[in-house]
């Protein structure tokens, strides 16, 4: 696809990854709907966007986890814009530590990080069918592939995104909607710095085992790696490429990668 002239919705774009989607979006001529929960962090983000390339951006303010509010923010974007042709389900959270995790932690990842992804296909999937065409792009993690030592809800979580991207692919591939699953290991955000590492110990585990398993990206690199994937329309992204080696490990002998993950896990803990 070419985003040139295109009408996009990015979630959770006040800071971080969905920020710098948002602005390369509005760079490469579409037109952005800079939404999240954060109103003040998307008025900013639209704001230089908007200042950058006049009329290219606009804030949202709300949870996008609720179907309505999600109904609200395509319907204000297909009004300032035009059909919405991409949708990008960018917003998460990371969850709680293990089996301490409460119920509303639980609910939290789960309600986020996939079933915000589902109530937005139920939005712009039908639309789309009529139109003969869309892009559906799903910010799931390396944990999608893979897991994430200390956070049993973040890990669950994106592992179903992940599984609800490929469906949505399989689904849809053929009848005009195109699909991409967004798989990134270590990127300088608040979610990975504060999110996790939030001086608990399963909290400090997470955060560790990200940093310590590759390079931590800026979100302009993950960005870029997007829009590229974007023009091939591919499936998987992995702004790091030693995900996909881990991911065939895994599949190829499973219970050599769980010992690994766990020997992983031990050596960390031993350096606390």
């Amino acid at each position: 696809m070419d985003i040139g002239g295109k009408v996009a919705v990015v979630t959770g774009a006040g800071a971080g990854i969905g920020a710098a989607i948002a602005r390369s979006l509005a760079r490469g001529g579409a037109r952005v709907a800079v939404a999240d929960l954060n109103g003040d962090a998307a008025n900013g983000v639209a704001a230089e966007i908007s200042a950058e390339i006049p009329g290219s951006a606009f804030a949202f303010a709300g949870d996008v986890s609720d179907e309505r509010v999600i109904t609200e923010l395509v319907n204000r974007a297909e009004a300032e814009f035009g059909p919405v042709d991409l949708y990008f389900a960018n917003a998460g959270v990371t969850g709680g530590p293990g089996l301490d995790s409460t119920e509303e932690q639980w609910a939290a990842a789960l309600g986020v990080n996939v079933m915000a992804h589902v109530r937005a296909a139920r939005v712009v999937v039908p639309r789309w069918l009529e139109r003969d065409g869309g892009y559906f792009v799903s910010t799931a993690s390396a944990a999608g592939l893979l897991t994430q030592l200390g956070s049993a809800p973040y890990a669950v979580s994106k592992h179903a995104a992940v599984g609800f991207a490929e469906w949505l692919s399989v689904t849809y591939g053929d009848r005009g909607i195109a699909v991409s699953c967004l798989c990134p290991m270590g990127v300088e955000t608040a979610l990975l710095r504060s999110g996790f590492g939030s001086g608990v110990e399963e909290a400090e585990l997470a955060s560790r085992s990200v940093t310590s398993s590759g390079a931590v990206l800026t979100p302009d690199d993950v960005a870029a790696d997007v829009l590229a994937a974007i023009a091939d329309e591919r499936f998987l992204i992995l702004p790091h490429p030693e995900v996909g080696d881990f991911f065939k490990h895994k599949a190829t002998d499973y219970e050599r990668w769980l010992r690994g993950m766990r020997g992983y896990q031990a050596a960390l803990r031993s350096t606390e």
